[in-house]
C-alpha cells in the first residue's frame, strides 16, 4: 500500500491522537507518550551523559517523554549503568537532558524507581542483600556488570526502615524538579518494590504494610503523598501493571480488587495520571481468566495513559472509543526517534537492533535515521 493511501486512511479517521491536550499544568503537543525504556547508557555512578541528552532530544516531539527508570537511591538499583536522582552530579547531568528536550518544545518526567528484590548484591552498596517486603526470591534476573545474573533471596525490610525509603522517593522527586524535569512518574509496576508490596503473592508481612488489601496499598499511598508534597499533585503520575507477572512476581489473588482499591485511593490525592500496562508487559494484552482492562480507566478521575503493544490502529481505536486519554509507545521509540511524524504520515517504521538494547554507545541508540524531509513535506501538502 502506498504512503499516500496510508496517510489518507489515517486522516479519514479524524484522530485527535495528534492534537494538543492538557495534562496537569501543561499543554502537550499531542496525546502520544514515550514510555520509559531502560537502555543502560549512564555511567557506573548513575550519571547521565551527553549521548542521553541527544537520545531524548531526538524524541522530544512526543507529547510527553517518561524517561527511563531512575534510581531513587544507591540501594534502589537493580541494573548496571542506570541513572539516578540522588547525587549532585546526577542532578547536574540531568539538566543537560531536560534542557535539550525543552529546547525542542517537549515535556519530560523521570520514572522514580526502586527495584526492591529484583537486584543482585554486586549492585548493592557493600555487596549486601537487596531489600523487599518479604524474603521471597524472585525467578528473575538482574543486569550486572557481568551480564544478566539470577536474583537472590532478598532481606525483608524492617517496619522502621520503610519511612526512610518513602523519604528517598520524596527527595528524588525534589531533585527531579531541581534537574529541570516537568514532573515525575512513580514506578509501581512490573514487580518492582511498590508492586511487591501491593501483591499478596510477594508480600507476606504481618505488620501495617501486609495482610489486608488496605495495608498492602499503604506503602504506595505513603510514597505518592510524599512525592505530591515535593512536586504538587498535578505533576505526579503512577505506573501500574495489575496483570503482568514479569520479574517473577505472580499475580495478586484478586488483582481487580487490589488495584481498583489502589486507584480509588489515588483519586483522593488528585494526581495527574495513571499509566497502566494493559496485560503482560511486552506480551499479551488479554490474560487467562479475563480482566476488564477498562476497570481502572473508569475508576480513575484523572488522565489515563494506556500502554502495551499499541500500534497506530490500536491507538486510534482507543481514542475513538475513549478508552484512553493518552497512549504510550515503548519499543517503537527505540528505532524511531520521530515516531509521532511517522504515525501521522502512515510512514514505514525502522526496525530495532535488539543486540544494542542495553549498554554500549551511539549504535542502536542515537543513530536510527529520521524520516526523510521529503516524506513529511509530502504529507503536509496532502493535508
Amino acid at each position: 500500500m502506498s504512503t499516500i493511501s496510508n496517510i489518507d486512511r489515517v486522516r479519514r479517521a479524524r484522530p485527535d491522537l495528534f492534537e494538543p491536550v492538557q495534562l496537569g499544568p501543561y499543554r502537550l503537543a499531542n496525546r502520544i507518550v514515550m514510555a520509559p525504556l531502560t537502555r543502560s547508557r549512564a555511567s557506573d555512578a548513575g550519571v547521565p551523559n551527553t549521548l542521553m541528552a541527544e537520545y531524548y532530544r531526538q524524541r522530544a516531539s512526543a507529547g510527553l517523554i517518561v524517561a527511563e527508570g531512575t534510581n531513587i537511591s544507591p540501594e534502589a538499583r537493580g541494573y548496571a549503568m542506570t541513572p539516578g536522582l540522588y547525587s549532585r552530579e546526577q542532578i547536574a547531568a540531568w539538566r543537560a537532558v531536560t534542557a535539550a528536550v525543552h529546547a525542542k518544545g517537549g515535556r519530560i518526567f523521570p520514572q522514580l524507581w526502586h527495584v526492591g528484590r529484583v537486584s543482585h548484591p554486586s549492585l548493592q552498596p557493600g555487596g549486601v542483600l537487596p531489600v523487599a517486603p518479604s524474603a521471597i526470591r524472585p525467578q528473575a534476573t538482574s543486569f550486572t556488570g557481568r551480564g544478566f545474573e539470577p536474583c537472590v533471596t532478598p532481606r525483608a525490610l524492617e517496619t522502621g526502615e520503610i519511612a526512610g525509603i518513602v523519604e528517598q522517593y520524596r527527595q528524588a522527586a525534589a531533585n527531579a524538579l531541581a534537574a529541570g524535569f516537568d514532573g515525575v512518574e512513580i514506578h509501581a509496576a512490573n514487580g518492582y518494590l511498590i508492586d511487591q508490596f501491593l501483591r499478596d503473592s510477594t508480600n507476606e508481612r504481618t505488620d501495617a504494610y501486609g495482610g489486608t488489601r488496605e495495608n498492602r496499598v499503604r506503602f504506595l499511598l505513603e510514597v505518592v503523598s510524599a512525592v505530591v508534597r515535593a512536586c504538587g499533585a498535578d505533576r505526579v503520575g503512577v505506573r501500574l501493571s495489575p496483570l503482568s507477572p514479569v520479574n517473577g512476581a505472580a499475580l495478586d489473588s484478586q488483582p481487580s480488587r487490589t488495584y481498583g482499591y489502589a486507584v480509588k485511593r489515588l483519586n483522593e490525592l488528585a494526581i495527574a495520571y495513571i499509566h497502566v500496562i494493559e496485560g503482560v508487559t511486552q506480551g499479551a494484552r488479554e490474560v487467562e481468566g479475563g480482566f476488564d482492562l477498562q476497570l481502572l480507566r473508569r475508576a480513575f478521575q484523572g488522565c489515563y495513559i494506556a500502554n502495551n503493544g499499541y500500534d497506530l490502529r490500536l491507538a486510534l481505536e482507543a481514542r475513538r472509543l475513549k478508552r484512553a486519554d493518552l497512549v504510550a509507545f515503548g519499543r517503537l521509540y527505540i528505532a524511531n526517534p520521530d515516531l509521532v511524524e511517522r504515525l501521522r504520515c502512515g510512514a514505514p517504521l525502522n526496525q530495532p537492533d535488539r543486540a544494542t538494547f542495553f549498554g554500549g554507545g551511539a549504535a542502536g541508540y542515537t543513530d536510527y535515521p529520521p524520516l526523510p524531509a521529503a516524506a513529511t513535506s509530502s504529507a503536509a501538502r496532502l493535508g
